[in-house]
């Protein structure tokens, strides 16, 4: 599947990887649907992006809202062709605080509710919306026979899923969940022509670095094997387009990560 002409859906996408993966598909002559919580960035955003873009205020957990921005994508370009799942949270709580008191179950709940669950959402209604173009496009069935991409779903996990580390049970576990999903998600959609990917991504230059302090993020980048930096979101979104690009990708995490493995 090419991007240049097909509409995806990007949550997330007003600031971080998702704007960069939304520039990215804009710029390869693509249409993407941003969806995102900051209203102010996520308009200023498709203001610059001009008539290939648009925004839709939207909580990933919510179904009426993600299904909302589909039918978005629906009315504005024709229909989806995939998603770009980058919205998400971090949730920093040990287990047992300094005083061995419990951690708090809602803080927990909220980390797997909103990037697990909400992975979930965005997948399941951009599914249907792309199962039942199909099923609506006498010349679709076809395409699938030869093997001729009909979508893509691609999620956002972290290496936390694998190198999880004190204080990150709702985030690690959260993203091991959307690892989990991956290879099922593919199994079942193959009959449709649709893939699943996800992108594991380390450390990255996004907006919540910015609040760490500048020796903490020394240490991290000291701590990438190479390049010793922080990933930029523009290379994730490159290997974004490019899972677009590549019909043979599918079921499978990929670290994005400089190597790095956290200890």
């Amino acid at each position: 599947m090419q991007v240049k002409e097909n509409s995806f859906l990007v949550t997330g996408g007003a600031s971080g990887l998702g704007e960069s993966v939304a520039r990215a598909i804009v710029g390869q002559g693509g249409n993407v649907i941003i969806a995102d919580l900051n209203e102010s960035a996520g308009q200023a955003l498709v203001a610059e992006l001009g008539d290939s873009a648009r925004f839709v205020r939207c909580d990933i957990t919510n179904g009426d809202e993600v299904q909302s921005a589909v039918e978005m994508a629906e009315s504005a370009f024709g229909g989806l062709q995939g998603s770009i799942n980058c919205a998400g949270i971090v949730v920093v709580q040990k287990l047992l605080d300094r005083d061995n008191n419990p951690a708090d179950l809602e803080a927990f709940s909220r980390g797997v509710n909103i990037n697990l669950v909400g992975s979930f959402n965005v997948a399941r209604l951009v599914a249907a919306s792309i199962a039942k173009r199909i099923a609506n496009d006498s010349s679709a069935g076809d395409h699938v026979e030869k093997n001729i991409d009909q979508g893509i779903i691609i999620n956002t996990a972290s290496i936390a899923a694998f190198d999880g580390q004190v204080g990150q049970a709702s985030y690690s576990s959260s993203k091991a969940g959307v690892v989990g999903l991956t290879l099922p998600l593919a199994r079942e959609l193959a009959r449709h022509g649709i893939r699943v990917m996800t992108i594991a991504p380390g450390v990255f230059a996004t907006p919540m670095m910015d609040s760490i302090p500048e020796k903490a993020r020394e240490q991290l980048e000291a701590g990438v094997p190479y390049p010793k930096r922080l990933g930029a979101p523009n290379e994730f979104a490159k290997l974004v387009t490019h899972i677009i690009d590549n019909a043979y990708l599918n079921g499978e995490v990929i670290r994005l990560d400089g190597a790095i493995r956290m200890v």
